[in-house]
């Protein structure tokens, strides 16, 4: 058997593993705790029971070694029942995992990614601030060094994960400077004295995930938990942004999927005027633009992972990806409701849940405004496709 059949072997075994549980397991009990505002714990455990935590991280951590193909199509397909549980599978091989693969210490991958890949252990990414969001390189946080030890200062929003992250890489500026100077990585345990947090509650979106503020007061992080060298937090914030982006853009993928599912058993079902609306011309049209959409952005999403894999330029390619998929999830999510009239706006259907989901889509990840200008300065040569 030839190699890459060996992979599509894996790949569609490890889809069908995600389909059967998300069909089977999630299904049954999302739309509760999305109104709980909470994942639940013994679902989070089940992910790790069926490994499906470990991702595209080596398996010498403890990871499953995946493709970046592999792991989109497993990601599309239990967004397509919870795009929150999804967020847990990328976080080790994303936003997480993926900077302290690329520049921490073989203890520090011991010490979080096997724990990560194994369910063990949460983490979370504390990039964005309450005065910086889109412009990272504008982050206020700082750190001071004590002798074998950083004191960290400052404030992190909007970070996922925040009350059940037994961990959070967090960065904060070294010795003052602009820009990019100084910024430098950390491995910050929850457990650490001074780290506050403060959860946003009955949010538009996302509500399962916890999500908030977090408070770093005079925290005291010994310098073994630095990630790479003073100075290179940028870089290990970059390294992990087209694979957050891919996550993203197969999430929303899956979301839009769900949109279509869910409009066409409606179409079926609902009688109008003595005819199912399955047989009027402008629902067609809409259910159309989802299905033409859906497998437009597949092919984008499916691009940028095969350029991963083969360790060609990404970061445009991540940007139409994750622009395209999020803007997909958007318009299926408002034609989704449009088809289901009044019970759009009710929860007692899932659509109502998805258009609040694609409006953050749309935010997350780089907004997608950044997202445009992104992808034509590359083209116009005033930014590097790395």
């Amino acid at each position: 058997m030839l190699p890459e059949d060996i992979a599509t072997l894996e790949r569609d075994l490890i889809v069908e593993t995600m389909r059967r549980f998300a069909q089977e397991e999630v299904a049954p009990r999302v739309r509760d705790y999305d109104r709980e505002e909470k994942l639940p714990a013994d679902l989070i455990r089940r992910l790790a029971e069926l490994e499906l935590l470990g991702g595209i991280l080596p398996r010498r951590w403890g990871g499953h070694g995946l493709s970046h193909v592999t792991f989109a199509a497993a990601l599309e397909e239990m967004a397509t029942v919870c795009h929150s549980l999804a967020v847990l599978m990328s976080m080790p091989s994303a936003l997480v995992g993926a900077g302290i693969l690329e520049y921490g210490s073989d203890e520090q991958r011991e010490r979080f990614l096997r724990p990560l890949a194994s369910g063990e252990k949460i983490g979370a990414a504390a990039v964005t601030e309450p005065r910086s969001g889109t412009d990272v390189a504008g982050m206020e946080t700082t750190a001071e060094r004590c002798g074998d030890e950083y004191v960290l200062r400052g404030a992190k929003a909007w970070i996922s994960n925040l009350e059940i992250a037994d961990f959070f890489v967090t960065f904060a500026r070294v010795g003052g400077g602009t820009g990019r100077e100084g910024i430098t990585a950390f491995i910050v345990p929850a457990d650490t004295v001074g780290l506050g947090r403060n959860p946003f509650k009955n949010k538009l979106g996302f509500r399962p995930l916890s999500t908030g503020e977090l408070v770093l007061d005079g925290c005291r992080v010994p310098a073994e938990l630095r990630i790479g060298e003073e100075g290179d937090g940028m870089r290990v914030a970059m390294c992990a942004v087209e694979n957050g982006r891919l996550a993203v853009a197969a999430r929303s993928l899956g979301l839009a999927r769900a949109c279509l599912e869910a409009s066409i058993a409606y179409a079926r079902e609902r009688v109008v005027m003595g005819s199912p609306i399955a047989e009027y011309q402008l629902v067609q049209s809409k259910i159309t633009e989802m299905i033409v959409g859906i497998r437009s952005v597949r092919l984008l999403i499916r691009d940028l992972a095969e350029a991963k894999d083969a360790g060609r330029p990404t970061r445009q390619r991540a940007s139409i990806a994750k622009m395209r998929a999020a803007d997909l999830a958007m318009r299926s999510a408002e034609d989704a409701v449009q088809i289901h009239g009044a019970y759009g706006c009710s929860d007692e259907y899932p659509v109502s849940r998805h258009f609040r989901d694609a409006k953050v889509f749309q935010i997350v990840e780089g907004s997608n405004d950044l997202h445009r200008a992104l992808i034509a300065e590359i083209e116009l040569g005033l930014r590097p496709d790395r």
